[in-house]
This record gives C-alpha cells, structure tokens and sequence, in this order.
C-alpha cells in the first residue's frame, strides 16, 4: 500500500472517529473496535468506504468485524 492509500485509509478513519466526537490520534497498531472508539454502525460505514475507495469487497454475511480493528489489519484487507 502505498503512502497515498495509506493516507487516505487514515483519513477515512479519522471522519469515522470525529463523528463520534473523538479526534484524539490514534496509532496503525491500535484497537479501534474492541476499544469502542468505533462502533457497529462505523463499521458498515467504514466497509462501505474500503469498498468504494479502494474497490476491494470487503463485507459479507460472516463478515468478522475485528479484521478491521486497527489501520494495520485493514491495510492487510486492502492489499
């Protein structure tokens, strides 16, 4: 993944995260699920913008949340 992809991938996690009213930094290697920075309905939100950005299909009906749980697993994703 490039820096660009990179870049955007962070950008798209941080809107998620301020929409929420957490505009804290956050680290590639740091929960962002489990930690509950980010919820269920950010999640959909965040598989529909991997998808439409990157276009990679990402969800599906046993879709496990916690691969996308931090940059660095989504980045795995997005590859």
């Amino acid at each position: 993944m490039s820096s660009t992809e990179n870049e955007r991938l962070r950008a798209i996690i941080a809107g998620l995260l301020a929409e929420r009213g957490d505009t804290q930094p956050f680290a590639d290697t740091e929960s962002l699920f489990l930690s509950g920075r980010l919820d269920s309905m950010a999640a959909t939100h965040l598989i529909m913008a991997i998808e439409t950005e990157f276009g990679v299909e990402v969800g599906g009906a046993d879709f496990d949340v916690s691969l996308l749980d931090s940059v660095e697993e989504m980045r795995s994703l997005v590859t």
